[in-house]
């Protein structure tokens, strides 16, 4: 995995949320994504990093280069806390649903917008969630 890149941000207001999509988005422009892929990028970002603030009391976001082979290249968007968990992670994933009246279009459009999604939650332990998006090839 020569040329893997990890940076990680703390997230506990939201002036760190823009911190991180900044950094998100100008990784996303060096990986030559899409402008679209990128705009997806971004809005992972933002879901995941007011996930943090609303849900867990903050959190980290850490940004990854990541590879499946040589030539396909991918960005994984990685939120962790230690607040209070999911109780029920399935639910939190149904369109409309929201704990705390708002759209609930967060985890379920992070799942839809990237490729690859993954979320790991323990009540009283805290959240994991990885989400990747695969770099299309330039043909």
């Amino acid at each position: 995995m020569k040329g893997m890149e990890s940076i990680t941000f703390r997230i506990q207001r939201e002036a760190d949320v823009y911190v991180a999509l900044s950094a998100g988005r100008r990784l996303a422009n060096e990986l030559q994504f899409s402008e679209t892929d990128r705009t997806r990028i971004e809005i992972c970002i933002l879901e995941l990093a007011h996930n943090l603030i609303r849900h867990a009391g903050g959190g980290e976001i850490t940004l990854t280069q990541v590879h499946r082979d040589p030539a396909q290249i991918g960005l994984a968007v990685e939120s962790r806390d230690t607040g209070p968990g999911i109780p029920d992670v399935e639910l939190a994933l149904r369109d409309g649903y929201s704990t705390i009246h708002s759209l609930g279009a967060g985890l379920p459009g992070v799942r839809r917008l990237m490729d690859d999604f993954h979320i790991d939650s323990t009540p009283g332990v805290g959240t994991t969630v990885r989400a990747v998006k695969w770099r299309t090839s330039h043909r």
